[in-house]
């Protein structure tokens, strides 16, 4: 299996992309570097190489980059040299199985939906992310492709993340959930009592809704929601978990005592990090579009960039893209078998 990583995208490119690639070489995957070929050469002549056959990665040159603060939109039709583009284009030739890239974030998803098109029966594409809880980890979407949603959006959400955690996450008919302000089937805005009626017509396991307070306790696989609220129940449960860190460490160091005391919970503090380190996930898949696009977080560490990898093989693996077009061509064709009937 061979994937295409966007050598350029993220606050530590090339460096730490190259670094996170020749780790995924050594778990036996093939690569594709996309970018500016002599600075990728500078960094694999700076990093040990040892035991790596040098033809499980290649280079693809290109000259332009999609820097973070871009326009996606013109960034992607002006620069078509572009890492990214590029990746995209040998993604839709066939030359890879999936891409890669913790670069601009709007430009991957503008790409991928020029470049590759949507699923038939699929209007907007979803982000998902997997959250850190008490069992399993969730599947959680959108968090933020799709700031303005209809209800039919949410809906196709659902049935995405349901094969994702299934295909993926490995969970038997994982529960869905809507994620509101109150449990109760009545509460909400339009939006979401809209797509509780829906959701209750698919079949999936939709469970009801569920409350902000409920997220990380992992009795629900997966919880959908319209990416402006996703986005920022993700950017706040970054800043919390990091907040959080910060505060324990300042308080264990306070005395001699308290440090005994870390000694003796060091395996214990290790554990809980590293459920929400967002580098244990490395990426999540753009959920929607006719390929394997993984997107990483853009401060995105070596470690971080090797996960990815990982999810893009498992998610190009398990032919999820196959098994989401099979279920949503199914769902077309029983509403036009009831609207027949």
């Amino acid at each position: 299996m061979k994937i295409a990583v966007d050598a350029m995208g993220g606050d530590y490119a090339p460096r730490e992309i190259v670094l996170g690639a020749l780790e995924a070489v050594r778990d036996g995957y093939e690569i594709i570097l996309v970018g500016d070929r002599e600075k990728i050469l500078a960094e694999l002549d700076s990093i040990d190489k040892k035991g790596l056959n040098p033809d499980s990665i290649e280079i693809l040159h290109t000259t332009e980059v999609i820097d973070m603060d871009e326009h996606p939109a013109a960034a992607v039709r002006r620069k078509k040299d572009s890492s990214i583009v590029r990746s995209i284009q040998i993604l839709k030739e066939g030359k890879v199985s999936a891409f890669v890239s913790a670069g601009n974030t709007g430009a991957v998803m503008t790409s991928a939906l020029l470049g590759l098109g949507r699923i038939k029966g699929i209007e907007r594409p979803a982000i998902a992310s997997v959250l850190p809880s008490q069992k399993k980890g969730t599947v959680f979407l959108d968090v933020g492709a799709n700031l303005d949603c209809k209800p039919k959006y949410l809906v196709q959400f659902a049935i995405m993340g349901s094969l994702y955690a299934e295909k993926i996450l490995g969970i038997t008919r994982p529960k869905v959930a809507l994620l509101n302000v109150g449990v109760e089937e009545c509460k909400g805005n339009e939006l979401t009592q809209a797509v509780y009626l829906q959701l209750k017509e698919e079949e999936i396991n939709f469970v009801g809704n569920i409350e902000g307070r409920d997220i990380f306790k992992g009795d629900i696989n997966v919880i959908i929601c319209d990416g402006f609220v996703g986005n920022i129940v993700l950017k706040t449960c970054e800043g919390l978990a990091s907040s959080l860190m910060s505060m324990l460490k300042e308080e264990l160091a306070r005395n001699w005592l308290f440090k005994i005391g870390t000694v003796l919970a060091l395996p214990a503090l290790k554990r809980i990090g590293k459920k929400v380190d967002y580098t244990e996930y490395g990426g999540v898949p753009l959920l929607g579009v006719n390929g394997v696009v993984v997107v990483s977080h853009g401060s995105s560490n070596s470690y971080a960039v090797r996960n990815a990898i990982k999810v893009a093989a498992e998610a190009a693996g398990s032919n999820l893209v196959a098994s989401i077009t099979e279920s949503i061509a199914t769902r077309l064709d029983k509403k036009v078998e009831d609207n027949n009937a």
